[in-house]
């Protein structure tokens, strides 16, 4: 009996990326850990249950693993039919989140909808997701346009600056800038000229150095960025503690679970400052191998990128390069909000820091990167985008 013929690459069965996999996973279970050192005592204090935030973080988990589960059966050519669709979503529900009743306040900023008497969503999650899908598929409708004049650069570029201005009114300035950066960025890659976008980048520049400088809270911000130390007790507390956390971490760290700036002296050390606590208990060793995973995962998510452009997979490949500029980018925020390095802004640390709705969303954009990865390893380079379909 002849030997059955061996598979062709395109017939082969298609395995998700192991360092990808790896990266993310490991950056989840280390969120797990250190989010359980930096929030037992406040948890216990606040609700009566050290666990509380672990646990509200593991259901986070379980829906972003299920969401993440359902997008990668998603074949992605049914998000690149959307159009103009996630655009609109993300605006209707940046708009209704500012409705009397359905928004909810905290910390003097609307940016959580809620659903029902228990749970609640940070709308600007979602929004960034839907926004990039939009720039995405513009960006591979209209490439040629792009490299032609401003005009098919300032069209995407309007419609998300409407998306900004409604997180302004959360106000949401972090997430705003987020948007508009990683969508400049994909619109750039896309074809977008140089001297377009520098243009563009300098407008944008002086309107959100406008915003800070007329917005006294924001202002107040940035003076005690450029000197913490002249009022270490009230508007410079969060940074100098932050500060004390990282420098007396040193080389190895204090030890798990041994940090003292999480114990009521750090505000928010489960969530924008987690960074600090991790950079005390850890050190110097474990925050460069906290950042060398995230650098991992987005060298792999590029390799991701230039894989779909090498099959001719252009919105796939726009997507993946627009989520790894997202993470990337929330990632050097947040480090450099911890060091001092950059004004005190509210944007997570992907995978680790707490807060539901980030979770959820940056797990179910991981699951649509690895549908991407998988309908590229089922075809050879060079075929179109619709033989993965």
């Amino acid at each position: 009996m002849p030997d059955r013929p061996a598979p062709t690459p395109a017939q082969a069965p298609a395995r998700p990326d192991g360092w990808l996999m790896l990266s993310s996973g490991a950056l989840l279970i280390a969120g797990f850990v250190f989010l359980a050192s930096a929030s037992l005592e406040l948890g216990a204090r606040n609700y009566g249950d050290p666990f509380f935030f672990l646990i509200n973080q593991a259901v986070a988990a379980a829906l972003g693993l299920t969401a993440a589960a359902v997008a990668y059966r998603i074949p992605t050519h049914m998000w690149e039919r959307l159009g103009l669709l996630p655009l609109l979503l993300s605006v209707a529900l940046l708009a209704l989140v500012l409705v009397p009743g359905l928004g909810r306040e905290v910390n003097g900023s609307t940016r959580w909808l809620t659903l029902g008497s228990v749970f609640s969503v940070q709308v600007s999650e979602p929004a960034r997701l839907l926004v990039l899908m939009f720039v995405a598929g513009y960006a591979h409708r209209h490439g040629a346009a792009l490299q032609q004049g401003m005009g098919a650069l300032l069209k995407p570029v309007v419609l998300v600056g409407l998306v900004a201005a409604l997180l302004l009114q959360q106000p949401d300035f972090g997430y705003a800038a987020l948007i508009v950066t990683m969508s400049v960025g994909v619109l750039f890659v896309a074809g977008a000229r140089y001297r377009d976008v520098g243009a563009l980048a300098a407008v944008g520049a002086a309107a959100f150095a406008a915003l800070a400088w007329t917005s006294p809270y924001r202002l107040a911000r940035v003076q005690s960025f450029l000197d913490p130390w002249s009022d270490p007790l009230h508007s410079g507390w969060q940074l100098t503690q932050s500060l004390m956390a990282i420098g007396t971490g040193r080389f190895t760290g204090a030890g798990l679970g041994a940090g003292v700036q999480k114990l009521f002296y750090l505000p928010e050390a489960h969530t924008d400052f987690i960074f600090a606590i991790i950079a005390e208990e850890a050190g110097l060793l474990g925050s460069l191998a906290l950042l060398g995973g995230f650098a991992l995962l987005v060298v792999r998510m590029l390799r991701v990128a230039r894989a779909s452009a090498a099959r001719n997979r252009m919105f796939q490949a726009y997507f993946v390069f627009g989520l790894a500029l997202c993470i990337a980018l929330q990632v050097f925020v947040n480090v450099g909000v911890n060091m001092g390095l950059l004004p005190t802004k509210g944007l997570a640390l992907p995978l680790i820091s707490y807060g539901r709705s980030n979770l959820m969303v940056t797990l179910a954009s991981l699951g649509i990167l690895l549908r991407i990865d998988r309908e590229n390893a089922a075809l050879e380079p060079g075929i179109p985008t619709r033989a993965s379909q």
